[in-house]
């Protein structure tokens, strides 16, 4: 258990140690924290093996607060989106079973000195998972400059991978003036992003090769449309924003860059004028990414601006019908 909890304390889907540039590695964390350690923790939970009604009602305070934080900041578009909510499923089972194994237990049990360890480290991990589901909260935060757009993408069903007020939602918080930026895939019925948890192959991430549509009335200020699409998880950190077009809305003097196009689809020029709703160009694989999908983000004088859709604020694991 003491591994287990260590375990807990150090992972996070914002936590670099494990890059999608390392297709391996992404495909076990994915498994280890999407998966198998809910799977543990609620069979811990059913099973009930416990001393004593404390020490269940710390596994059970522990779950419910895993459970909480993965359900919201996990990367659920790797295996399926609707997966989610099977483990809370699981999870209200294990602990309706576990409140019948538990009433007949004393309150508590003199700890021995190995329990003494474990509910030390037990209560750090609750107050760390407590701290990281408080910080999901003040993801959804719309407070400061914003803009309001229109979705630049049709027909289909979209999925924010990073979006969100904070770095536990959202990494790109922690670089001005992409602190708000989003990331956006798209999903299949099964509630993945692609035809497998990393493929190489380009086509079979559904959003490649999407139409991309100008998010408001305004003007072409810079575009690039020469770049290559890469194979994941190839990237080309010398070309950050890949084949991308950058605009300013009417009424707002933000930049809006839309990132990481396919080559040759740009359908614009800088000093163009554009409608809402126009065409820009395709979705690509272009740039400094490790798979298809948009990147999108608005900043002003160096600093990021948040992005409004259709009135409504996007974090990671939102998603958009179109």
């Amino acid at each position: 258990m003491y591994k287990l909890y260590t375990f807990l304390a150090w992972k996070s889907p914002v936590n670099q140690a494990i890059r999608r540039e390392n297709v391996e590695g992404f495909t076990l964390f994915i498994f280890l924290y999407l998966v198998i350690l809910p799977a543990t923790l609620t069979f811990i939970l059913w099973k009930g093996l416990f001393n004593s009604q404390r020490e269940w009602a710390g596994s059970l305070v522990l779950t419910a607060l895993y459970i909480v934080w993965v359900f919201f900041s996990g990367h659920w578009d790797s295996l399926s989106y609707y997966i989610r909510y099977i483990w809370v499923i699981i999870f209200l089972f294990a602990a309706y079973q576990s409140i019948k194994k538990m009433k007949p237990l004393p309150f508590r049990k003199p700890p021995s000195v190995k329990g003494k360890w474990t509910t030390g480290f037990l209560s750090i991990i609750v107050i760390i998972f407590l701290i990281r589901n408080i910080a999901i909260i003040g993801s959804f935060s719309t407070h400061g400059d914003q803009i309001n757009l229109s979705f630049p993408l049709k027909e289909g069903t979209f999925y924010v991978g990073h979006g969100g007020s904070n770095t536990e939602m959202n990494y790109h918080h922690a670089y001005e003036p992409q602190q708000y930026a989003l990331d956006i895939s798209q999903l299949n019925k099964l509630g993945m992003r692609a035809k497998g948890i990393y493929p190489k192959e380009i086509e079979k991430y559904v959003i490649y090769g999407a139409e991309l549509y100008s998010p408001c009335e305004g003007s072409v200020l810079e575009t690039e449309n020469k770049l290559p699409d890469l194979t994941p998880p190839n990237s080309d950190p010398d070309n950050p924003t890949g084949n991308y077009v950058a605009l300013q809305c009417d009424g707002h003097d933000a930049t809006i860059y839309m990132a990481h196009m396919q080559k040759g689809s740009v359908e614009v020029t800088a000093g163009d004028n554009v409608k809402n709703g126009e065409l820009l160009g395709l979705v690509g694989n272009s740039g400094n990414t490790s798979e298809p999908h948009l990147h999108i983000h608005a900043e002003k004088d160096g600093v990021g601006i948040k992005m409004i859709f259709d009135d409504k604020y996007p974090v990671r694991n939102s998603l958009i019908k179109n």
